[in-house]
Parts: C-alpha cells; structure tokens; sequence
C-alpha cells in the first residue's frame, strides 16, 4: 500500500497579474512569524482590491466621498459613514441597475469607503510591509493568485486552506477581488490565534453595547479610543489588538471593516 505523502507544512502566496507580480513562502511555523507573515499578505491583498472593483463601481468617486468625509472628526465620521444619505451616494458609485445586486455592490463599496476614511485617522492595517517581491518560483504559468496555508500545530489545530484562482480574458476582475477578500477572510480569524491576541477580551470590552443607535455612535468611538490593547496581546501584536478592537467597534455599530467575500460571491452568481 502507498502511504499518502504527506504536505509538508508552509504558507505560501503568488500573485501573478499585469505588473503585480509577488511570491513568497513561509516554512518556518513559529508561531510569531506565522502571524508576521500572514498579516503582510493581509496588508497586500487589502491594498489591491479596490484596483479589481473598478469595472462594478466608481472606485475614484468612493475615493473623493471618502476625501470629504475624512475632514470631519473620528466619531463624526463614523456617524457620517452608517447615514442613509451615504448608502445613497454609494449606490450612485455602483454600476448595477437590479436592485438585489445592488445591494451586494453597495455592501462591497461601504468597506471600501469605511476603511479608506478611517485610515487617515487610525491604524486599519496591520504594521507589517506588504509583499512586493519574487521570492521564490511561481507555481503556475498562467495568471494567477495563490494562497495555501497547511500547518497541523499540537497547539492549534489544523489549518488547512486552499484559495486559488486562474485569471484568464474571460475572468471578471470582480472575481480576482472576490478572493483577495476571501483570503483577508480567513487571514483575519487565524491571525489572532498564532498572534496570541485575546478576542473574547476585545469582545467583552465592547460587551456593554448591544444594538447601537446613532446617539450611541460617539460612545463607541470613545470606547475604542481608551481601548488598551497593551492588555489584549503580547507585544509584537498590541498593534495588531488594536485593529481587531476596530473591527469589533465597527462591527457593534453595524460597518464592515472588510470587504465581504460573501457579498461579491452573491453579486457574481446572478450576474
């Protein structure tokens, strides 16, 4: 009988589009440097997503809303950014008539939005560089982005995730954003784990809010602001903690930090 072989443990990434071209392989399992590396890809996916949005929206017009919400203060902003009156420019910035596909568009250009405002005021990456070099060689000739994470760890488990995809002249560029956002996804519930950050901590330190209200808005920010994330990670990751406080700030007041995979899947489907 032949014994399977086994996949020896690794993290890999490989995007291979146009003038995007990076690879780069992590063998070494350290917990520590597990979470470097997969919160650089973080950083590198985040950043090249809205370059694969400008066929289903107006990426440049979300670019200039969000230039003129960034003048208001933190928690202005943030009140500004969950108004009616956004989601209805939103969906002047998105190119779909339907209104079910719309929706999914408007949820996608709303984290665009979110994140581009909130970064000129707070930290919305993690304080890794993102990828940019050829490090290794790339494992398919086509276009192509590639994440592959295999790692049996006594402590953690098992993490086994395949995200692939071969871009051809028949890809919708909407697809290539689909899967950057999909491996943001899962970077995102596996780095605290090799990070060591207390997430059930940053809940219950948000745990006082419920269903948030606009006049509750401010008091989640402030909130946030006093958060001490210091206290929720050791600390190659407080900034990390900080993030992930962030997200669950935004996620208590109902705004996405991240671009929804599942909302992009949705408006493939039915088109």
């Amino acid at each position: 009988m032949v014994k399977a072989m086994r996949v020896e443990d690794q993290i890999v990434f490989t995007a291979h589009h146009g003038n995007w071209k990076v690879a780069d392989r992590l063998l070494d399992m350290d917990d520590e440097k597990v979470a470097h590396f997969i919160a650089s890809i973080s950083n590198t996916v985040n950043a090249k997503i809205p370059e694969y949005l400008t066929e289903v929206m107006n990426v440049a017009g979300i670019a200039s809303l969000a230039e003129e919400l960034a003048q208001k203060n933190l928690s202005d902003a943030v009140v500004a950014l969950k108004s009616p009156g956004t989601a209805r420019k939103l969906g002047q910035l998105v190119f779909e008539d339907d209104k079910k596909l719309r929706k999914h568009l408007v949820d996608v250009a709303k984290a665009l939005l979110v994140r581009e405002v909130l970064s000129t005021k707070v930290p919305v990456d993690y304080p890794e560089e993102p990828l940019s070099e050829v490090r290794i060689v790339f494992p398919y000739n086509e276009d192509h982005v590639n994440f592959t994470a295999f790692h049996l760890s006594a402590e953690h488990g098992k993490w086994r995730a395949v995200r692939r995809l071969i871009i051809d002249d028949k890809t919708p560029m909407a697809d290539v954003a689909r899967l950057l956002a999909g491996i943001n996804e899962s970077i995102t519930l596996k780095l605290p784990v090799y990070a060591g950050i207390d997430v059930d901590g940053i809940d219950a330190w948000f745990g006082e809010f419920k269903k948030v209200r606009k006049a509750e808005i401010p008091a989640v920010v402030e909130k946030y602001m006093h958060f001490p994330a210091e206290n929720y990670a050791p600390r190659p990751f407080v900034e990390h903690a900080r993030v992930y406080a962030l997200r669950k700030a935004l996620e208590k007041i109902g705004l996405p930090l991240d671009v929804p995979a599942k909302s992009l899947e949705k408006y493939l489907e039915k088109k």
